[in-house]
């Protein structure tokens, strides 16, 4: 996942934008890109401002775009609920889809593996 599709990302349950953006893996690309800033039309998920409160000439977009986010937690600010990102896929199923139990295995494996990792409003959900 990259830092840009947070200009699109709402919760699945509560509609709330932006998400809160936890990264604890993440990895470069050497592919150049070419890229206008600014490349988020309202949202800037790498400084996590509106991108009318910030200056688009000091922005650079162009690494921006090139930052994959491998593992890490969206968290939404209105209902509390948390989606893990998975080998760089958000998983932001609603809740009915999250019990399923291929879905529910595939979260367990994620807390299990970064549970020490994960920011201290998701371990208290967690417990």
């Amino acid at each position: 996942m990259r830092y840009p599709l947070l200009n699109l990302l709402a919760c699945p349950m509560c509609k709330n934008f932006p998400l809160k953006l936890y990264v604890i893996e993440k990895k470069t690309s050497e592919k150049e890109y070419a890229v206008v800033k600014p490349f988020c039309d309202y949202y800037c998920g790498k400084h996590e401002k509106l991108i009318g409160s910030l200056d688009v000439s000091k922005l650079e977009c162009e690494l921006c775009v090139k930052e994959d986010v491998v593992s890490g937690v969206l968290l939404c600010g209105g209902c509390g609920r948390w989606y893990p990102i998975i080998n760089g896929i958000p998983f932001m199923y609603p809740d009915n889809r999250r019990q399923h139990p291929r879905v529910k295995s595939r979260e367990e494996e994620f807390i299990r593996k970064y549970r020490d990792l994960l920011p201290i409003e998701i371990q208290d959900k967690i417990k």
